[in-house]
């Protein structure tokens, strides 16, 4: 009988010291494959394999595309790039971000789910929003087990929390007990992988082949749920809805995922960059007034340089409301 022998593991700010904290923990004899997402600048080399290799009795490195999955070995996706696991092979792929991320924990988290069902265990640790959340859903579908870094002991409770009020965990733990906990349960025997419906096989299968470059129009993506009246932050491309348990998901045509949170996270990053750019256009204006309204004074035409200044100085006005309106709404969304 199989046993629980795969381990996918995300997180976000402040998971690298949580990382090394889990990881100094595991013991050489791991029976186990071990998968990470931590969300990383992808403009800089990540030295992550390095500085959890100094600490770790198990061998870690960023895997390459169509490398063999190994027990006993610790995988780190690269910066830029999906992580995923197909046909016991480790899968490296640049598909399109899911949550404004690649890698993406819950790209992860599906093709595990999908490959192993019961045999994965998925654990969420610190970080921001709610990436992660999806993706140990799925796993706890196929069978898995949840665990999570307890809220009170991360760095940013928002990732375990958001998993929490959607996902029914079996461990909550600090991540000084997550080793110890994943040992003990790398020994329990996975039980059978539970069925499910044909359409959500379907689509689960499409998700994963998105992630590792398949095109999301010709899979029929926009078949696979409610086509809605938002669009893409990303590429302005029809979004439809996706329902899983209590959680809803987006997905444009072009392949781009977010959940509610991120999408409003993304679109009201997009409001108030359309408001500095009309801050910058009305400050513009003021210049382009003032230059005139110099040049009239000294072509002795006082009474039309005034009407400029005064225009100069009502666009002044309602370029300081506008800011304030910016910093306003900053606090609202924080």
């Amino acid at each position: 009988m199989a046993k629980r022998d795969i381990i996918v593991i995300g997180a976000s700010a402040g998971g690298v010291y949580a990382l090394k904290e889990l990881v100094a923990g595991l013991p050489a004899d791991l029976e186990a494959s071990i998968f990470i997402v931590q969300h990383v600048s992808p403009h800089s080399p990540s030295l992550l394999p390095k500085i959890l290799a100094h600490v770790c009795k198990l061998p870690v490195s960023h895997p390459v595309d169509g490398e063999l999955v190994q027990s006993g070995h610790i995988y780190v996706a690269p910066p830029d790039h999906h992580l995923l696991i197909e046909y016991d092979q480790v899968i490296v792929k640049k598909g399109p971000k899911e949550n404004r991320f690649r890698p993406s924990i819950d790209a992860l988290f599906r093709s595990a789910a999908y490959r192993y069902g019961p045999r994965v265990i998925g654990v969420v640790l610190t970080g921001l929003l709610d990436d992660g959340t999806s993706g140990l859903w799925t796993v706890k579908r196929l069978g898995g087990l949840g665990v999570i870094q307890s809220p009170d002991d991360a760095m940013y409770a928002s990732m375990p929390q958001s998993v929490l009020e959607y996902v029914d965990v079996d461990h909550i733990a600090p991540v000084s007990e997550l080793a110890e906990l994943l040992v003990e349960l790398t020994k329990q025997t996975a039980p059978e992988v539970p069925s499910l419906e044909e359409q959500e096989t379907s689509r689960l299968e499409a998700e994963i082949n998105i992630a590792a470059q398949d095109n999301a129009f010709q899979m029929g993506i926009l078949n696979m749920g409610p086509l809605t009246p938002l669009t893409c932050p990303e590429c302005n491309g029809s979004l439809v809805s996706i329902q899983e348990g209590k959680i809803i998901r987006y997905r444009c045509h072009t392949g781009h995922a977010f959940t509610a949170s991120s999408l409003l996270a993304e679109v009201s990053k997009t409001v108030e960059d359309d408001l500095w750019r009309s801050v910058k256009s009305l400050e513009e204006t003021v210049i382009l007034l003032e230059q005139s309204g110099k040049v009239l004074v000294e072509g002795k035409n006082s009474e039309a340089a005034q009407d400029y200044f005064t225009k100069a100085q009502e666009t002044r006005k309602r370029t300081d409301f506008l800011r304030n309106f910016i910093f306003e709404q900053q606090k609202f969304n924080s």
